[in-house]
């Protein structure tokens, strides 16, 4: 027999009263009785944070918190490691921009919530800026997020379960392994070549494949790397994705960011069976970071997807109610008046000041840049047997903000050690004393491998 035990609900006297509003078969509300749980042991608080929380780690914000960083006090600070493009105001938004913001807020319309995938108008207008014959767009392919980090967020979360495992570029963004490792998916890093501007090695890539990949997550234009992928390379991890079934994530907030004389292509406008999840969003082209407004743009031409991940993305989609409803208003404006220009002289500033930054850099004894082709970022290798004095790239970074008030991002924050990235969006006169002030650090505390031999010889003596 099912052992239970019951509460009878008394008036104030202690008795069982009638009341005029009857309940079930004719008794009183309080004549009812309500089943009751056994005497809960819990007489303690013990209140604890959840496995999520515990397991979600931003490794950028690990290893910058656990430096000693001490600016020179004599030298003002130079940080190239944000990146924001915001920070200085060099560079700053277009007008037209701010003009479309306003005008959506004078309009009144925008104040109340929006459907969780965001305005159908919004979702059209998406459609049709990034539409093209070889990736045709429908409203119904795009859904609006808070800024580009969600629309990666629930493009993850829609494609895996715990214990899958997705495929991140190494060195890569380090949301990527932040999010899933938050959500119990397994990360298996793929090498990128810095001989080869940044190419994927394909061979590796596909040795890591098995039954429990999910996706494999590209991203192009890249950060931190600056790179920019050939129509060619891109069709070649087309075929790796078309040949295991593999469904690609493309972080694609850098598109169009690239530099004259390079091509950016979509991969999916290149895909003729493999299915794309495209996220972007406005921070980086339109330099409004804080504005937050990103998507995700569906590309399933053979049905693949079908209405299952469709689906699952709209009920993820309304966990949180998207994007900004301002910043969706003054969309339309913003796509399709922004002039030109202002895209152009962005560009042609990120690219002048990653050449000098590169030229600087490449006469250093000890440093290797890799020129960027695109987005706001540009990768230095440290010949760490040259600079013995330093542990690994983040004691020589450290120590580059002690002497120089210099602050560059270690790449192991990239998982990709012995490099360090820089932001190339501070004003130019600022990128020719920070790239100066580099050069002093690393003349001082550079050892060529003769002397180095010489000091071992006199140590042994």
């Amino acid at each position: 027999m099912e052992n239970k035990s019951y509460v009878v609900k008394l008036n104030g006297n202690g008795v069982h009263e009638k009341n005029a509003l009857n309940g079930v078969n004719g008794k009183g509300l309080n004549d009812i009785v309500y089943p009751t749980k056994q005497k809960s042991r819990r007489q303690r608080w013990n209140i604890r944070a959840s496995k999520m929380s515990i397991n979600t780690l931003n490794p950028i914000r690990s290893i910058v918190d656990g430096m000693k960083l001490t600016p020179n006090p004599e030298k003002p600070m130079i940080a190239l490691s944000i990146g924001d493009p915001t920070v200085f105001g060099n560079l700053p938004t277009d007008d037209k921009v701010l003009q479309a913001m306003k005008d959506a807020i004078d309009s009144h319309k925008y104040n109340g919530y929006a459907p969780s995938v965001g305005y159908q108008k919004s979702r059209e207008v998406l459609a049709n800026f990034y539409s093209c014959p070889e990736a045709p767009l429908e409203a119904e392919d795009v859904l609006l997020t808070s800024g580009c980090s969600q629309a990666i967020d629930l493009a993850i979360t829609v494609l895996c379960n715990p214990g899958d495992n997705i495929l991140i570029p190494c060195p890569g963004f380090s949301l990527y392994k932040t999010l899933a490792v938050s959500l119990g998916i397994q990360v298996k890093l793929y090498n990128l070549l810095p001989e080869k501007s940044w190419e994927i090695d394909l061979q590796h890539l596909e040795s890591l494949i098995d039954d429990r990949t999910a996706c494999l997550i590209v991203n192009n234009p890249s950060n931190p790397c600056g790179s920019v992928y050939s129509k060619e390379h891109l069709q070649d991890i087309l075929s790796v994705a078309s040949k295991r079934c593999l469904p690609i994530l493309a972080d694609e907030i850098y598109g169009d960011m690239v530099f004259p004389g390079c091509k950016y292509q979509s991969i999916a406008s290149l895909s003729s069976d493999v299915p794309v999840l495209a996220c972007g969003g406005l921070a980086k082209r339109w330099l409004v970071p804080g504005w937050r407004l990103g998507w995700i743009l569906i590309h399933d031409r053979n049905q693949i997807f079908g209405k299952e991940i469709r689906q699952g993305l709209v009920k993820l989609s309304q966990r949180i109610l998207g994007a900004c409803t301002i910043v969706q208003g003054a969309l339309e404006s913003i796509l399709n008046d922004t002039p030109q220009d202002f895209y152009q002289r962005t560009i042609r500033f990120l690219k002048s000041n990653s050449e000098i930054c590169f030229s600087e850099l490449s006469t250093i004894p000890g440093l290797t840049p890799v020129m960027p082709s695109g987005a706001m970022y540009l990768m230095v290798g440290i010949e760490m047997e040259h600079f013995p004095e330093f542990l690994d790239d983040v004691q020589f970074t450290e120590h580059l903000v002690t002497e120089q008030s210099v602050f560059c991002l270690p790449a192991t924050a990239f998982e990709y050690p012995n490099y360090f990235r820089i932001v190339v969006t501070v004003p130019e006169e600022m990128m020719v004393v920070a790239c100066g002030r580099i050069r002093e650090f690393c003349q001082r505390h550079y050892r060529p491998r003769s002397q180095d031999s010489a000091d071992e010889c006199d140590m042994k003596r």
